[in-house]
């Protein structure tokens, strides 16, 4: 009898710790496919809109793109093909293949 509550004790246990891990896993991989599409429509967006030397601000690249303003900086300060201006237009991004980086 006491070896079935253990048995017992062991099998709920195993399947807790199997579920709660297939939820970390899912939630993880749901956040990076959902950071992957955000940071295309960032790059996207500011590719097409910072021609010329142009560099964009926080505000304007969230309202094009449908995202909050901290999402925007965190995705942007994170792409690699995304600049960050730091000269006399300080706080503004600009996308790395249409700008010209002396113009920072």
């Amino acid at each position: 009898m006491e070896s079935n509550v253990i048995e017992g004790i062991v099998v709920g246990a195993s399947g807790g710790a199997i579920a709660g891990l297939t939820v970390y896993g899912v939630k993880y991989l749901h956040e990076m496919v959902r950071e992957v599409f955000e940071m295309r429509r960032v790059n996207v967006w500011l590719q097409g809109n910072s021609v010329g030397g142009k560099w964009r601000s926080t505000r304007v690249i969230a309202s094009w793109t449908n995202l909050t303003e901290d999402r925007v900086q965190y995705l942007c300060s994170k792409s690699k093909k995304i600049k960050l201006s730091t000269g006399v237009n300080e706080g503004l991004w600009g996308h790395r293949d249409s700008i010209n980086i002396t113009d920072c």
